[in-house]
């Protein structure tokens, strides 16, 4: 499990198809040297597993983890390129503090960068980018839209971040200058894919809403006949 605080920043170095699964390296000093074999860390939101953790590549700052098909097709991660910035997560220990939210690094789908702008004008004399806060605006798969609840939680790219506006379609959410610089936000374009994960808890709510609006089984003889009954 994670929180959606990000740690640092990693580099795609290569994505290579093995003729199944495709072979993520990335590189990521301060990170690759805590891995072992088979531990779990979040790559820009997505739970993966550290494979061929060894010597070579714990001198280079690399590890390795294998994408599946179901990862490809629900993350930006099969479409990123050697250079693209990915945000890095460790697991939260047991007993640690929930500095974010609930995240499981399991992304619903990917989302579209639809506007990333400072809050400040531009053309102030006291603008700074360094110092502004932005404005974050991602267009969420259909199917992800019944979860985004007004100041709830989401997961961006892995990043905890509460939801500010809501139009339907897209979310809009507030970020720091801290979130900013220190995650791969500041490396998006408009049209970038984002990965989505909504707020477990909100899932299991409005999964337990639906079950309640189902009608209750009636008991018909041509129900228990039609069941083999």
């Amino acid at each position: 499990m994670f929180t959606g605080i990000v740690e640092r920043t990693g580099t795609i170095v290569s994505l290579t198809d093995l003729g199944g699964v495709q072979r993520l390296t990335v590189t990521a000093p301060g990170i690759a040297g805590r891995l072992h074999e088979g531990d779990s860390l979040a790559v820009s939101g997505v739970c993966l597993t550290a494979l061929d953790i060894g010597p070579d590549s714990l001198a280079e700052g690399l590890f390795h983890a294998d994408l599946a098909a179901e990862t490809l097709s629900k993350t930006s991660l099969g479409s990123l390129r050697p250079g693209s910035v990915v945000n890095l997560e460790m697991p939260v220990e047991a007993g640690s503090p929930l500095g974010g939210h609930i995240v499981q690094g399991h992304v619903d789908g990917t989302g579209v960068l639809v506007a990333l702008e400072p809050v400040a004008p531009q053309t102030s004399p006291h603008f700074d980018k360094e110092t502004t806060d932005w404005t974050l605006k991602v267009r969420v798969p259909e199917h992800v839209r019944p979860w985004m609840v007004l100041k709830g939680s989401v997961a961006l790219e892995g990043i905890s971040l509460t939801i500010a506006d809501f139009d339907g379609e897209a979310v809009t959410v507030a970020i720091l200058p801290l979130t900013y610089w220190r995650t791969n936000l500041h490396t998006l374009a408009v049209g970038a894919p984002v990965n989505v994960e909504a707020d477990v808890l909100v899932k299991l709510a409005y999964a337990r809403m639906e079950e309640e609006k189902k009608p209750e089984l009636e008991l018909t003889e041509a129900w228990l006949v039609a069941e083999g009954f």
